[in-house]
C-alpha cells in the first residue's frame, strides 16, 4: 500500500486524527478539496476588489471548546496559536438602548444583574453552580469514545466500569437534574427559574447556536450544559476566546503540527469514491481518475456524505443507507461577513468599556420570538425578527484589517435550507438587507459605513465547506443524535459497516464545534483496533 492512512478533507478534526495518527508511526495522507486546509474554521478576505487584505473568519468564529489536550499534545502554541479570553463571555444589546453582559468575574456579574435582574440574582449563582457541576460529568466523555451499546463479555464489563467511574458519586437529585437539562426545553427552565427578561435572553443568547428548535421545544435545555464544557489551553469552564489571526489560525496551527509530523497534505484534490474490495476500503478514486492506496480510510466528511456520496450503493446494506439519510440535517444557520469603516457604535454601550469588551453584541430576540422565528423557517419562510450574533474581531486583532478598517462577523439564524418561495440566490442579498437592517437599529453608524459584505446562506455553506444541507455540526444536536447514538446507535464507534473506513468528523461523538475531540477520539479507536 502507497500509504497507512487516506484522511478525505482537511478540517479540523481531519487535521487532528492526522497529527495523532503521524505521531504514532502511521504514514498519513491528507486529501482537501479546497485551496486552503481549515473546513470551517479559515480566515479569509471578504472580499479581495472591494477590500483587499481585510480577513475575518468565514464561517466558525469564536474558539471555546477546543480541548486544552490537544492544544498541549500538538503543541499548537509553538505553531503560532494564541487565543484571548472573551470577557464578557457574551454581551446582549435589548431594544431600550440597554447593553447586558456575562462576566466571568462574580463581583461584576453581581453588579449588573443588581442592575437589570435584582430578584433573580441569587437564583442566577445558585444556578451556575449546578449547571458547572452536572457539565463536569459530561467532561470526561468529551475525549472518549462514547458507550458502546454492542460490547460483549469482557468489553461490555469494561463499559459498565467506565460509566461508573464517570457517575458513580452523582446524587440523586444531580441524576434528575442531568435528565432534565438533556431532554427539558430551555425556554420553559429559564421562565420557571427567573423573572427578568433581559436575563433570560442572555441566557438564550448563548444556548442554542446552530440548534434546531425554539427555545420552548424538548431538549434544548441541553445547550446550557455544553457551553459550560471547559475549552482553552487554561482549560476553564465556560471558556470561550477569540483567536487571533482568526480561527484559520487554529487550523493552520494544526497543519504545520501534521506536516512536522510527516503528514502529506494535498490541496485543490477532490475525492471522487472510496474505493472498496470485497466489504474493505483499500483506498480512493481522485476526480481525475488517480487512484490513491492505503490500509484504512478515514473520512471527515460528514456521514451523509460518506455514505451516500463517497461509497458506491452496493457497497452498503439498505437499511444502513436508509438510516444514514434520515440522520437530520438541514442547517438552521448562516453568516453575513462586513468590512466597515467604522467601529459600530452600539446604543447604551457603556462608556468604560474597553475596545475588546465592545466586541460582543448579540441581537437576541425574546424566547416567544426565537420560537415564532424557529416554526417560519421550519415552514421555510424567512423570519422577520432574525437573531444575530456579531463580532467585531478587529478590536481585539489588529492583524485582520489595515489602519481604518474594521471587521464584522455576523452569525445568523434561524435560516431554512429550503425557501418555501423563490430561491436563495434570489433571496441571498435580501437577508444581508435584513441584518443590515436590523443592526443599524441598534448601531446607527453601522449601514453607512459598509464597504464589502459577504452573506453565506445555508445551500452556500454546503457549496462552499461540502457540509450536507449547510449543517455546521454535520447532524443536529439533539439527544436522540448524541453520544452512542451518534452518527447511529450500532456504529458510534468511529468505525462503520466497511472493514477499514472510519469517521472522524462532527457527525460522531462528541459532535460540532471546534473541539478537536471527533478527530482525537477518532485516530484513538483506530490505534486501538
Amino acid at each position: 500500500m502507497q500509504h497507512d492512512v487516506i484522511i478525505i478533507g482537511a478540517g479540523h478534526n481531519g487535521l487532528t486524527a492526522a497529527a495523532y495518527l503521524a505521531k504514532a508511526g502511521r504514514k498519513v495522507l491528507m486529501l482537501e478539496r479546497r485551496d486552503v486546509v481549515g473546513g470551517c474554521a479559515v480566515t479569509e478576505e471578504v472580499d479581495a476588489e472591494l477590500a483587499p487584505g481585510c480577513r475575518v473568519s468565514t464561517a466558525s468564529y469564536i474558539a471555546s471548546m477546543l480541548r486544552p489536550t490537544i492544544i498541549k499534545d500538538l503543541k499548537l502554541g509553538s505553531y503560532g496559536l494564541k487565543m484571548v479570553a472573551c470577557d464578557p463571555g457574551v454581551q446582549a444589546a435589548f431594544d431600550d438602548n440597554d447593553v447586558v453582559g456575562w462576566w466571568s468575574n462574580e463581583a461584576k456579574m453581581r453588579a449588573e444583574l443588581s442592575r437589570v435582574a435584582p430578584n433573580d440574582v441569587d437564583t442566577f449563582f445558585k444556578t451556575e453552580a449546578e449547571l458547572k457541576r452536572l457539565a463536569a460529568y459530561l467532561q470526561p466523555f468529551f475525549l472518549e469514545s462514547p458507550p458502546d451499546l454492542n460490547a460483549k463479555g469482557i468489553a461490555r464489563l469494561s463499559q459498565a466500569w467506565r460509566l461508573y467511574r464517570r457517575f458513580g458519586g452523582i446524587k440523586s437529585n444531580e441524576v434528575s437534574g442531568l435528565l432534565r437539562f438533556l431532554t427539558g426545553s430551555l425556554g420553559e427552565f429559564l421562565d420557571q427559574r427567573f423573572e427578568s427578561d433581559k436575563l433570560k435572553r442572555l441566557i438564550l443568547s448563548n444556548s442554542l447556536y446552530g440548534k434546531h428548535g425554539g427555545p420552548y421545544q424538548p431538549g434544548t435545555a441541553m445547550g446550557l450544559l455544553f457551553h459550560l464544557l471547559s475549552g482553552g489551553d487554561s482549560d476553564q469552564q465556560a471558556w470561550q476566546g477569540h483567536v487571533i489571526g482568526g480561527m484559520g489560525a487554529v487550523t493552520q496551527a494544526m497543519k504545520s503540527a501534521c506536516q512536522d509530523l510527516g503528514v502529506e497534505i494535498r490541496t485543490g484534490t477532490t475525492v471522487k469514491q472510496i474505493n472498496v474490495v470485497k466489504g474493505t476500503a483499500i483506498g480512493v478514486t481522485l476526480v481525475d481518475g488517480k487512484v490513491e492506496e492505503a490500509k484504512l480510510v478515514v473520512s471527515n466528511a460528514d456521514p451523509r456524505r460518506t455514505f451516500l456520496s463517497l461509497v458506491d450503493e452496493s457497497e452498503l446494506d439498505a437499511d444502513f443507507r436508509r438510516a444514514v439519510k434520515n440522520i437530520r440535517m438541514d442547517g438552521p444557520a448562516g453568516k453575513v461577513n462586513y468590512v466597515l469603516s467604522e467601529e459600530p457604535q452600539v446604543k447604551g454601550m457603556p462608556a468604560d468599556r474597553s475596545r475588546s469588551q465592545r466586541s460582543l453584541f448579540t441581537l437576541i430576540p425574546t424566547l416567544q420570538e426565537a420560537e415564532d422565528n424557529y416554526n417560519a423557517s421550519r415552514r421555510g419562510d424567512l423570519p422577520e425578527r432574525l437573531w444575530v450574533d456579531c463580532v467585531v474581531a478587529s478590536n481585539v486583532d489588529d492583524t485582520l484589517a489595515p489602519a481604518g478598517r474594521h471587521m464584522l462577523t455576523c452569525f445568523v439564524q434561524y435560516l431554512p435550507y429550503k425557501l418555501r418561495e423563490g430561491s436563495w440566490d434570489e433571496q441571498r442579498e435580501i437577508l444581508g438587507d435584513r441584518v443590515t437592517e436590523l443592526i443599524g437599529q441598534f448601531a446607527p453608524n453601522v449601514p453607512a459605513s459598509v464597504i464589502a459584505r459577504r452573506v453565506i446562506t445555508p445551500p452556500d455553506l454546503e457549496a462552499l465547506f461540502g457540509i450536507t444541507e449547510g449543517n455546521i455540526f454535520h447532524g443536529d444536536i439533539s439527544l436522540d443524535q448524541m453520544f452512542f447514538m451518534r452518527p447511529l446507535p450500532e456504529w458510534s464507534q468511529y468505525q462503520s459497516p466497511i472493514k477499514g473506513l472510519y469517521m472522524c468528523g462532527a457527525g460522531t461523538h462528541p459532535g460540532g464545534g471546534v473541539t478537536g475531540a471527533p478527530g482525537y477520539n477518532a485516530a484513538h479507536a483506530i490505534l486501538r483496533s
